[in-house]
């Protein structure tokens, strides 16, 4: 259980209430360094085999609190980690939704996805649950109580320092992401680049939100990419690709602070990858797309008016195992497909039964009249993006995965059935008991259409 600090009550009533309304929006952001202390278990790989080794970048928990003319306010909250689980979240969400005095669809937590941030308990547990002794335990549950204070605080004082502001949005290009289920990194990746024969499904747009004050400094950008953030496998903290973007962005902008939100990018690597260079180069070449945006194409201003809506939804899984398939797992040889088996049988003899659905999360924001940005939860691979641009806005509907909760990859039907890594064997690190049904994407895309809907933006 989460222990609350104390604030004087003056502060207290500057936090709760809301800034005065004007003619305009309102604006605050503010951030805090979650790098861990000392050496402790990394989330992110199976091949992980010892804890972490020093830092190439910090780690951050960053906020963004807006506020249109009526009053109504969201949160935005990234974070550089692989992912956050259900129990988390809600922990977070019902302390900022306690103070602030808002609902739960006014809240979104996006996760950057990087592959050299801390392990959490329940994030990705089957890699770690069977391995990590009980210092490492430990350390990974001080961690976690660590970061809910550092994010409620970063939370705080972005309410605190809300001031008038200017909201536009635009869209630049980066064409790093590769579909990695088409492009092996095996392959002569960098020849098919040249000559243009690189397959599969990709999302290149980076959607730009710009927050400047009203004599127009940039204080925030908020920007998105679908790609996954696995340039590096090293045993050092780093942000990775979006931490060098980040970090990039706000050299150029001081005093502004930079938020970075993961598209559905559960199938797109960065190809070729696995050197700091290389890191750093697609962190510039992120970073060079968003200035584009901001230096050199006319940003349309959105108008102060904010929509929000959340509703967790049951996301069907398949057939579920018996317990006899269950206990034959928990002796494979295969240490994750064991530590799953064993956290299901765990469960049952605790008198649990296993559901045959996950509470799975969506959300969805408008901004002004023009952007719909919509939340999804897990790994999501690229054909939702394609397909809710399609049906939606186009460069006007941002859609991020990885928000919320992180509990599975999230296949369409195409990849459903085509199986693999992303529409398959991937649950085993997750934990949950069986693939997905192959009506998930009906269900996740008929909900994206009835929030939106509701908030008249369809």
């Amino acid at each position: 259980m989460l222990k609350r600090y104390i604030l004087a009550p003056v502060l207290m009533l500057l936090l709760i209430a809301p800034a005065r309304a004007d003619e305009g929006w309102q604006a605050g952001v503010a951030k805090q360094n979650i790098t861990p202390d000392g050496a402790m278990w990394m989330a992110g790989y199976g091949s992980r085999d010892h804890p972490s080794e020093g830092k190439l970048t910090d780690l951050w928990a960053k906020a963004l609190v807006l506020q249109d003319t009526s009053g109504n306010q969201v949160v935005l909250i990234t974070l550089d980690l692989v992912g956050i689980d259900r129990e988390l979240a809600m922990a977070i969400t019902d302390q900022i939704q306690s103070v602030h005095q808002l609902d739960r669809s006014q809240i979104a937590i996006c996760c950057s996805h990087t592959h050299t941030g801390p392990a959490l308990k329940k994030n990705l547990a089957p890699l770690h649950y069977l391995i990590v002794d009980s210092d490492q335990q430990q350390k990974i549950e001080a961690y976690e109580e660590r970061l809910q204070h550092q994010i409620l605080a970063a939370v705080d004082d972005a309410f605190a320092h809300r001031q008038p502001a200017e909201l536009s949005w635009g869209s630049g290009t980066a064409t790093f992401a590769t579909n990695r289920r088409e492009n092996r990194p095996e392959g002569n990746v960098p020849q098919w680049r040249r000559e243009g024969t690189l397959k599969g499904p990709v999302d290149h747009d980076v959607p730009v939100l710009a927050v400047r004050d009203r004599q127009g400094k940039l204080i925030s950008v908020v920007f998105g990419y679908a790609c996954h953030a696995t340039v590096l496998g090293v045993y050092s903290w780093s942000g990775d690709y979006p931490g060098f973007a980040c970090a990039a962005l706000e050299a150029s902008h001081p005093d502004s602070i930079a938020l970075f939100w993961a598209g559905c990018g559960a199938d797109q690597n960065p190809l070729p990858r696995r050197t700091v260079e290389l890191a750093k180069h697609y962190g510039r070449r992120l970073a060079t797309a968003v200035e584009t945006v901001l230096m050199t194409i006319q940003m349309q201003p959105l108008a102060p008016k904010l929509k929000s809506s959340f509703r967790e939804i049951d996301l069907p899984l398949g057939t579920l195992p018996s317990r006899e398939q269950i206990e034959a797992n928990s002796r494979s040889k295969n240490k994750w497909e064991a530590a799953r088996a064993t956290m299901l049988l765990e469960k049952l003899d605790r008198g649990e039964s296993l559901a045959q659905t996950y509470p799975y999360a969506v959300g969805s924001w408008t901004l002004g009249d023009d952007i719909d940005m919509v939340f999804l939860g897990g790994e999501v691979v690229i054909d939702y993006a394609l397909r809710l641009k399609s049906e939606l806005r186009g460069q006007q509907s941002w859609i991020a995965g990885y928000a919320n909760d992180v509990m599975a990859y999230i296949p369409s039907r195409r990849v459903l059935q085509e199986g693999g890594y992303e529409g398959g064997s991937s649950m085993v690190y997750y934990g949950l008991p069986a693939h997905w049904s192959p009506e998930v994407e009906r269900h996740i895309v008929d909900e994206v259409h009835r929030q939106l809907a509701d908030s008249g933006s369809e």
